[in-house]
């Protein structure tokens, strides 16, 4: 199968053929480039996207990542990202392999047809030449003998004629001779012009055309083939990535084994346990003996006699406590935390606590590192003053130190407060714990002394719930004025502080360790207990902190926490 035997007339044909094949190629191309650019478009979309869902550093959202479920989702994020980077490495595989390695071969491919068709052309314009001059040899043949004919026939009738003479017959003979002799001429250049021809016409269609059309034939057929191994590549650039991309996928598998709600529920209880006790039964309190009445946290008490009715909200509220709760919330919303976080939970203090120590114990070593490089530059200065003035680096080496030592004096603060919250905090495994006392910024009793009624903010403390919020608005001045004006309560009981106590927050009182005070208002199951030391000074302290003991006419017996 040869296109020179079986295709020797179909020059145009095959012209146009391989010029089509050309054009395949290069469409090919450009399928190929525009693969590449959405591969590339692809990756940058994954990027984004997997940039989009990242945790923002130094935020609340950072913390939250702790969770295993947010941990496998960050894992998957960053599989993504190296998915994506799989898809840049199939567009520049695809761009170097394909692209650039077919378009050099479209350049080469053209300028070797071009050379085949050019010497295709020019055989076939040397036919074309040779076929010219056969043509003109053989008019030229015919011309000559027409020519030699009629001088015959002009000799043999001059010759018949008696009345020619002798000299005109001569000449008439002499003319045909001439033309007898250009015919024969004619015929022998005709002959060996038709020969030539003859030899060219069976080279053009035998050997040149033939050799040049199977260089063509090669030709394609290598265009052929290579769009074949690029179509291979092409497959293989794809497949090269798959371990790669299937490691990626074993990764986000991985990472969703490696969920376990067990540990999440277990970081929620840290993030927000409290450290306190659930509140105890209420008492019952006998309102058929008013002498061993005491104040009632279902019922707001008018200390001021019959000038006013008893206020009521909804059966559940305390008076006397609402504006020590109100206030606190002011206290809460405007920022003001404590140094110490005593306005948290106790264990929620505790964590906060070692935090700030590992974060002073990082700093003083970085201090430290800093120190000891100074420490050695002055070291390399007093050995070479030519590199640098040992004196220069004694003020930042004073500086340094003295900042290690206010860091230190500061760690060992925040050391004492959490020695103390551990000294409060028994362990774990003990049912009869002892309430901290440390969360100072709780709200005393509330309205109606249950849990269910109280919310937890999400800063740890406790806020009432807004249908009780809303009663307090209507009627907050009311009780205010009540508040102020109500006169001492009755002392139902002493206590004894077993803990130095320092009420930093309004509405609670400091006590020293060993000091004697009187119990106006015992726990109701909120951690608190309301005391007096003198006419003038009263307020809460944490239950835990005193031994309490009531009096044989009040309600209860000595209770100790």
């Amino acid at each position: 199968m040869s296109w020179g035997t079986e295709l020797w007339d179909q020059f145009d044909n095959l012209e146009k053929h391989t010029q089509w094949g050309i054009d395949i190629l290069e469409k090919y191309i450009k399928f190929v480039k525009e693969r590449t650019e959405i591969e590339l478009s692809y990756a940058k979309q994954l990027r984004n996207l997997s940039k989009k869902y990242q945790p923002k550093k130094n935020s609340k959202e950072e913390e939250e990542y702790k969770y295993t479920s947010c941990k496998a989702f960050i894992s998957n994020l960053n599989e993504m990202n190296d998915y994506a980077g799989q898809h840049e490495v199939i567009s520049e595989n695809m761009a170097s392999q394909i692209i650039v390695d077919l378009a050099r071969y479209v350049q080469e491919l053209k300028q070797e047809r071009k050379s085949n068709f050019h010497d295709g052309r020019k055989a076939q314009q040397h036919i074309e030449t040779c076929w010219k001059q056969l043509e003109s040899s053989k008019r030229r043949f015919e011309r000559d003998c027409k020519e030699a004919d009629r001088a015959q026939q002009y000799f043999e009738k001059m010759d018949a004629d008696i009345n020619v003479t002798k000299a005109d017959v001569e000449k008439a003979r002499q003319q045909a001779q001439i033309r007898h002799q250009m015919a024969e001429d004619s015929k022998a250049d005709y002959s060996s012009i038709l020969q030539k021809f003859n030899h060219e016409q069976h080279e053009y269609y035998h050997t040149h055309i033939p050799n040049i059309f199977q260089k063509i034939q090669e030709m394609e057929e290598r265009r052929i083939v290579r769009m074949g191994e690029s179509m291979k590549t092409y497959a293989e650039v794809d497949r090269q990535v798959i371990p790669i991309i299937g490691k990626c996928l074993d990764g986000i598998v991985k990472a969703a084994e490696s969920i376990d709600q067990k540990n999440d529920s277990q970081l929620v209880i840290e993030a927000y346990k409290s450290g306190f006790e659930p509140p105890g039964d209420i008492e019952f309190e006998d309102y058929t003996q008013p002498m061993k009445r005491t104040v009632s946290d279902n019922s707001l008490s008018n200390s001021r006699g019959e000038g006013k009715p008893d206020l009521k909200f909804g059966g559940k509220s305390k008076g006397k406590l609402w504006p020590f709760i109100k206030k606190n919330k002011l206290s809460l919303k405007l920022g003001a935390t404590p140094e110490d976080f005593s306005n948290l939970p106790p264990e929620q203090r505790r964590k906060k606590l070692q935090q700030k120590v590992d974060e002073l114990n990082k700093e003083i070593q970085k201090e430290m590192d800093q120190r000891d490089a100074i420490t050695k530059m002055k070291d390399v200065y007093l050995k070479n003053p030519q590199m640098g003035d040992p004196a220069s680096l004694d003020h930042k080496l004073a500086e340094v130190s003295q900042n290690i030592e206010k860091l230190r004096v500061e760690t060992q603060k925040f050391e004492a407060w959490l020695a103390e919250v551990e000294g409060r905090l028994p362990a774990r495994s003990e049912q009869a714990r002892r309430q901290s006392g440390l969360y100072d910024s709780q709200n005393p009793p509330t309205v109606n002394n249950c849990a269910q009624d109280r919310e937890s903010s999400p800063d740890g403390s406790y806020t009432e719930e807004q249908s009780q919020e809303s009663e307090m608005k209507v009627l907050a001045t009311d009780f205010d004025d009540e508040f102020d004006d109500e006169e001492p309560l009755p002392a139902i009981g002493t206590c004894k502080a077993l803990y130095t106590f320092e009420g930093q927050n309004e509405g609670t009182i400091s006590v020293v360790e060993g000091e004697t005070l009187y119990v106006i208002e015992e726990d109701k199951g909120d951690g608190w207990t309301r005391i007096r030391r003198n006419e003038d000074e009263e307020g809460y302290v944490p239950t835990s902190y005193v031994e309490v003991c009531l009096d044989k006419n009040a309600k209860g017996a000595k209770t100790y926490i």
